[in-house]
């Protein structure tokens, strides 16, 4: 006869052997087709070009807006382009060390933006003859130029033009003006 020691094991084990075959058997799952009315089928469509048409919207304000963004750092670096003058020693065409690094900085400029031409005016301060600061403003032009072309750019993206002493910067007449005044400066045409 079972000890009642026994038993309680062998009920546990029966019980865990009725369990486990109980979870293996397959549930079967009715599926049945599923039937909607042509007006669920609109509705569904309706949201579904609704989603579509917001979607689009979206895509087209993000494109807008990256594109306005292109536009403002096309439009800062023009600014940045123009703005930064090389300047020159008193009666002088050589270019300096900061006027190399700044056209250097211009030929890199021109290299990405291969569609632009510009123009470079050469200035003088107002010492000497108009025709000598003519001549010097023109030298100085061209010596820019040739740096840049030198570097790469297409000699008829550059063109140069001297206004000698007519256009200061700085009308006043002292060194701080004239250093100022003796200068290359960049216009891109457009």
């Amino acid at each position: 006869m079972m000890t009642k020691s026994r038993i309680i094991p062998a009920l546990a084990l029966c019980l865990l052997v009725i369990f486990a075959v109980a979870s293996c058997t397959k549930t079967k799952i009715k599926s049945e087709p599923a039937t909607t009315s042509a007006e669920d089928e609109a509705r569904r469509r309706a949201a579904e070009e609704e989603r579509q048409r917001a979607l689009k919207e979206e895509n087209l304000a993000e494109e807008n807006l990256s594109q306005q963004q292109v536009a403002e750092k096309q439009q800062r670096e023009e600014a940045a382009f123009e703005n930064e003058d090389i300047t020159f020693e008193f009666d002088s065409i050589r270019l300096t060390p900061e006027a190399q690094r700044l056209l250097s900085k211009k030929a890199d400029w021109l290299m990405k933006n291969s569609a632009s031409t510009i123009t470079i005016e050469g200035h003088c301060d107002s010492r000497g003859t108009n025709e000598y600061n003519l001549a010097l403003g023109e030298g100085r032009a061209q010596s820019a130029k040739t740096f840049l072309v030198d570097l790469g750019i297409d000699s008829s993206r550059v063109i140069t033009i001297s206004f000698g002493e007519e256009r200061p910067l700085d009308p006043r007449q002292n060194e701080a003006a004239w250093a100022k005044n003796r200068r290359a400066h960049f216009v891109i045409e457009k």
